[in-house]
């Protein structure tokens, strides 16, 4: 039977909450920005902590995931708190990472590409809600019967609501030919990507779709007249004062002694060092997570009514509105309301590069984490050290979980072999009183007692629980991991 809390006990429980927020951020705020430093370096938890389990170390993590460079920002009151990189830009050469370390941003571009966009929108050369071919010139979209005769406009590709296909881009090695915008788009050589086409009619739902920002990247330059890198570069990063930043590729002049290698998750290098992404609007901007600070702000002071560097508060306020039936897609940025707190933010991942950027609606909060690893796994750790010492509320993601003492008999009857579906196995085997699950093709996941049948990952979001039949053997293991799977033991 479930107890339903009396008033009293909610109110105490809300005002413990309250008194508990309060207090980690008066603590935060009598320490100096280089003792909240050395508190985030040291407070690094991943989506599960065990009981009695202490938190970790940056620079450990670091070694752990086999990540050779690392830089971060976080933004507090509006400001930038403290900035600060790790590592080594590049290995072969010894090159040290600093905050001037350029990585590539990868779908953050998508963040930018959105303001270039809504530039257009401002200046009154674009109407968001107007049908894309209206403004495309040198190439036009092919509808078709999937699109059920409803025409996309330029909210709809921002917002991934236009029902298109191609998610993300491989990108080129330095040296082979790249594609144009237009090639890209029509699937062509040499591009290495599919065509942009529909999948389902605009609206109906959001579908993550680099291809349709790429249509935008079209349009801006159709719009223009202006090649892309140029007006982004110009019009949007000049006036952010991301002076470090750009769209070119590769990057030239003085910003190329600053730019990170990409790694493999093996530690290796990328052939040529990085790859280019002629899709410069999905993933072609180089930054750093300083320069990161300064977009994260000036959208923060324009939501306010308090700056224009680029857009009014109304526009931005646009930008930051979920659109049609996006759950949470806003153009340019996904909209995050953990704990009743509203961030916009974006994530990013090249081949060798990853990143994210968070930002508080309200209240000047903010983080950018850059790595150039294809490992980005260390980024939510990070997240959730910044967020408990800080005090930003809902980004702390980190649940405490009790081990349970089973006893290795009850473990022994676990093991075996489990069908998921046909020709796809999830194999249970002990190694002294450890438990471990793995599935067709898949590396080996340590699964962790929550109760003498239920057992968690700390590594994937999944539980498994173990069903006995009438005669006391185990029959089935039920696996949850955004679905729920009944899993007969063979």
């Amino acid at each position: 039977m479930i107890k339903t809390p009396n008033v009293n006990s909610s109110l105490i429980s809300g005002l413990f909450t309250i008194l508990l927020c309060l207090s980690v951020l008066l603590a935060s705020a009598q320490q100096t920005p280089n003792e909240r430093i050395i508190q985030v370096e040291n407070n690094l938890t991943g989506r599960v902590l065990t009981s009695g389990e202490k938190p970790m170390n940056l620079q450990e993590r670091m070694k752990h995931y086999n990540i050779k460079a690392l830089s971060i920002a976080v933004i507090k009151d509006y400001k930038v708190d403290f900035a600060k990189a790790y590592g080594l830009a590049d290995s072969a050469t010894q090159s040290k990472a600093s905050i001037n370390t350029l990585f590539q941003a990868a779908s953050i571009s998508k963040s930018f590409n959105a303001l270039a966009i809504m530039k257009l929108f401002h200046d009154k050369k674009l109407d968001l809600y107007s049908d894309i071919n209206t403004y495309l010139k040198n190439w036009k979209f092919p509808y078709d019967s999937l699109s059920k005769g409803k025409k996309i406009n330029t909210a709809n590709l921002l917002s991934h609501t236009a029902g298109l296909s191609v998610h993300g881009f491989g990108g080129y090695q330095i040296g082979t030919p790249l594609p144009t915008a237009i090639q890209i788009l029509n699937g062509t050589k040499p591009a290495n990507s599919d065509p942009i086409k529909s999948q389902f009619a605009p609206g109906e739902k959001m579908q993550y779709s680099g291809g349709g920002t790429t249509i935008t990247q079209q349009l801006l330059t159709d719009i223009t007249g202006k090649p892309y890198q140029d007006y982004l570069n110009h019009t949007i990063l000049k006036a952010l004062n991301m002076n470090e930043s750009t769209f070119a590729q590769p990057p030239l002049d003085h910003k190329k002694q600053h730019l990170a290698t990409g790694y493999l998750t093996d530690g290796s290098a990328i052939k040529g060092n990085y790859h280019l992404y002629p899709e410069q609007a999905a993933a072609g901007l180089w930054t750093n997570p300083s320069d990161l600070a300064k977009y994260i702000i000036e959208t923060q002071l324009a939501y306010q009514g308090k700056s224009s560097k680029v857009l009014n508060q109304s526009e931005t306020k646009i930008r930051l509105t979920p659109y049609a039936n996006s759950n949470g897609s806003a153009l340019g940025v996904f909209i995050e309301s953990p704990d009743s707190t509203k961030y916009f933010g974006h994530g990013g991942s090249n081949y060798g590069f990853q990143s994210a950027y968070y930002g508080s609606v309200e209240g000047g909060n903010g983080l950018a984490i850059m790595v150039n690893s294809d490992n980005g796994a260390i980024i939510p750790e990070i997240i959730n050290s910044i967020a408990k010492v800080y005090g930003f509320k809902g980004l702390y993601q980190t649940k405490v979980i009790n081990i349970s003492d089973v006893p290795e008999s009850v473990l022994e009857s676990y093991t075996g072999r489990y069908e998921l579906m046909p020709n796809f196995i999830l194999t249970i085997t002990k190694q002294g009183k450890r438990l471990f699950a793995q599935a067709t093709g898949q590396p080996k996941i340590e699964a962790l007692p929550k109760s003498q049948t239920k057992f968690f990952s700390k590594e994937v979001n999944a539980t498994i629980e173990f069903v006995k039949d009438e005669n006391g053997k185990i029959k089935e293991l039920i696996l949850i991991q955004g679905q729920t799977i009944h899993a007969r033991k063979l």
